[in-house]
């Protein structure tokens, strides 16, 4: 099957097949303990070289969706899987790294609306295109996100909506042509709020992880800010160093 991979896409091959084993994992395909095949198995199967298969594997170990078991083999975790929300990657493509199965769902609808006062938003006080998404592992909401959209770059999103399933970084890239070429982000530990603690069904003033996120596109720097609430409870969200990419 190796027309499963793309040896013309920018995205190297080796996470390449990263993404697909971790397909396989979010589908069931390889269940929680399933011993995946051998290196030289997979070598063979997507006609790669071992050390390209090594780089992909070791990709999901670093984020505990697999472990290695000396002398037996490496088999999909069963503990609590890493998400890289640290990235310039999308959080769709994020989950999906992880073998994660994430739902979506409009809180707010894509809109103008005006940014209330806040040091760390580059629009604060001004008029963007804002959308709010709700994220769900199974029944159990374990991310809010808030996307603020600089209508001088984004000027006829509202005419054709991304629908809350859809990769946001991607339909940026499909109907732009931008892909950020650099960012800043900060995280902290925050409270919820009664209104987040609402949609996340948990107790307000429960410790969040709070991401904030400023992307750069070429010839439009500071063109998207993102603010992202996750829960931590059955997630770990980890930034792999050196790793920071789109996708």
């Amino acid at each position: 099957m190796r027309s499963m991979l793309n040896p013309n896409s920018p995205l190297p091959l080796y996470q390449q097949l990263a993404d697909e084993l971790g397909n396989q994992i979010r589908t069931g395909k390889l269940s929680p303990g399933a011993r995946i095949p051998s290196e030289n198995e997979l070598a063979l199967h997507y006609g790669l070289g071992r050390p390209t298969v090594r780089q992909a594997t070791e990709v999901l170990v670093r984020r505990r969706v697999l472990v290695r078991r000396r002398g037996a083999g490496t088999f999909v975790s069963d503990t609590a899987p890493e998400v890289d929300l640290f990235s310039l990657g999308g959080t769709m493509a994020s989950f999906q790294r992880s073998g994660i199965n994430l739902r979506t769902r409009w809180l707010k609808k894509l809109k103008l609306r005006k940014v209330n006062n806040d040091d760390d938003n580059p629009f604060s006080d001004q008029t963007v295109f804002t959308v709010e998404r709700l994220g769900s592992v199974g029944h159990r909401p374990v991310l809010l996100e808030r996307f603020y959209f600089d209508p001088k770059v984004f000027f006829d999103m509202h005419e054709s909506p991304p629908v809350p399933a859809d990769s946001l970084s991607r339909f940026v890239a499909q109907r732009y042509q931008l892909e950020p070429q650099a960012g800043r982000q900060t995280f902290r530990v925050c409270r919820a709020s009664s209104r987040v603690a609402k949609y996340m069904k948990i107790d307000p003033g429960t410790p969040l992880v709070l991401v904030k996120r400023t992307l750069d596109f070429p010839s439009a720097p500071r063109a998207l800010f993102a603010e992202l609430f996750c829960h931590t409870d059955e997630l770990v969200f980890a930034q792999d160093i050196g790793d920071i990419r789109y996708a």
